[in-house]
């Protein structure tokens, strides 16, 4: 039944100064050098100390994480052998972004003169996970559903507690950062394929926008691809807890889907209910409450994320990812990304310490 739930996942990493730990420009020279051995799976990104990855389309999560693997073993080696250091985090604890090189390219100047200091201050790495859809009226469909389910897998993912030296008080800083932008967050409502067309339609004609890459939902149908791509995500410390949060989303999707073959549907929340737990996942990770919209009440986070673990349990053996998703529970055990940060902190006090840690947890699992 689930054929078409393919998965590709994109991640973007830090490139540090191995004696300082500050972010630095490596100037495309990572990207150069891994284009020779993983082609069209690396490539630049808006600030120069940024790279991003992809995988390829993998047919179930184990092909994903070999993919992951692989990726995060390259881009490493590759660094290393430039003099370079390489982490995944969310942001980086202390660098300033006032000081850190755009990358020479037009689309990107575009974007710079377009929005100024809320472009060149996004100094962030996130995770986008991409679902296969057998058509974009299905992933229409899917992506309304899964809306709800974003705060619950955000607040797994969440891995920048600090930003410019500073301890934020949030799990997930990233996603503040990030809202400085427009067309970020959760997105609305769409009755059908035909009105989510006619709104991107509608915004390029108005000069909003001028391609549909320019939506930088939370979710969206992706423009190009048969795909409902998740992008609420922080990048996260390790593959493990990459592939957690990979297999979740393709486990919602997989189940909504299997809801309409039972001419079933899961009740539609308003976007501005969503974005109360968003707001929530982002300020305490998996260590505060959700809000359970049926009841009406206040839900410990871990409680509300073994719920989904039990609404998604009956597809999880045909996509082949039960391993992956029992992980889930061993994950809110020892901590999100952020929570591990914080205990570095705090048992240091220092965030060359921090930065320390992020880097060597860049390849375990690998």
């Amino acid at each position: 039944m689930f054929k078409a739930f393919t998965l590709g996942i994109e991640e973007e990493y830090m490139v540090m100064d191995p004696s300082t730990r500050e972010l630095r420009s490596h100037e495309q020279k990572i990207v150069e050098q891994a284009h020779k051995v993983i082609s069209d799976q690396v490539k630049a990104e808006f600030h120069q100390a940024v790279v991003e990855v992809g995988t390829k389309i993998c047919a179930n999560i184990h092909e994903a994480r070999a993919d992951v693997s692989l990726l995060r073993r390259t881009i490493a080696q590759i660094a290393g052998d430039l003099g370079f250091s390489i982490g995944a985090s969310g942001t980086h604890p202390f660098s300033k972004w006032e000081k850190q090189l755009i990358t020479d390219h037009p689309r990107y100047f575009e974007i710079v003169n377009e929005m100024q200091d809320a472009a060149r201050s996004n100094l962030i790495f996130g995770l986008h996970v991409h679902v296969g859809m057998e058509n974009r009226e299905m992933a229409i469909h899917i992506a309304n559903s899964v809306r709800y389910f974003l705060p619950h897998i955000f607040a797994l993912s969440t891995n920048s507690p600090f930003w410019e030296g500073r301890n934020t008080g949030f799990k997930s800083f990233r996603t503040k950062v990030f809202d400085k932008f427009p067309r970020t967050g959760i997105p609305d409502y769409f009755a059908s394929i035909e009105e989510y067309d006619n709104y991107i339609k509608l915004l390029v004609k108005t000069n909003c926008i001028d391609n549909a890459k320019k939506v930088w939902w939370d979710l969206r149908v992706h423009p190009f691809f048969n795909t409902v791509e998740f992008r609420v995500c922080d990048v996260p410390l390790t593959v493990d807890d990459t592939i957690i949060l990979a297999g979740l989303f393709q486990a919602v999707c997989a189940k909504i889907y299997k809801l309409r073959m039972q001419n079933l549907n899961f009740i539609i929340y308003n976007r501005a209910l969503i974005n109360e737990n968003k707001w929530r996942a982002s300020r305490y990770g998996i260590d505060g409450y959700l809000i359970d919209f049926g009841k009406e009440m206040e839900i410990n986070t871990r409680a509300l994320i073994f719920e989904l673990l039990d609404f998604i349990d009956d597809v999880v053996d045909e996509l082949g990812s039960r391993d992956v998703i029992a992980a889930t529970t061993r994950l809110m055990e020892r901590g999100s990304g952020a929570d591990k940060q914080l205990k570095v902190f705090e048992e240091t006090g220092n965030l060359i310490a921090v930065t320390d840690f992020i880097q060597q947890q860049f390849l375990q699992g690998c």
